[in-house]
């Protein structure tokens, strides 16, 4: 497949551009962090015997790495590396 099929394939809406942009922005390290505070908080919880305030923060930590694993693949394969190896 030539250079112009790659291109074709790797084609973004504007929102999904909008939304690269952005997330690129913010550090990985946030997600991270974000999820072992959430642990944290969670384990807290637990311990003061509130249960369900503690699996309430503790569902926070697969969605927060999920966003980190986004975050980091825009910055590696987001629409921009297409973009600007074609110009």
């Amino acid at each position: 497949m030539g250079r112009g099929g790659m291109q074709e394939m790797q084609r973004e809406g504007e929102v999904a551009k909008r939304i690269e942009r952005v997330t690129a922005r913010i550090p990985s390290d946030v997600f991270l962090w974000g999820s072992v505070a959430s642990i944290a908080t969670a384990l807290g919880f637990m311990f003061a015997r509130k249960r369900q305030a503690a699996n309430f923060i503790g569902q926070w930590v697969p969605t927060l790495l999920l966003l980190g694993l986004y975050n980091k693949l825009v910055k590696i394969a987001g629409h921009d590396r297409f973009s600007q190896e074609t110009h």
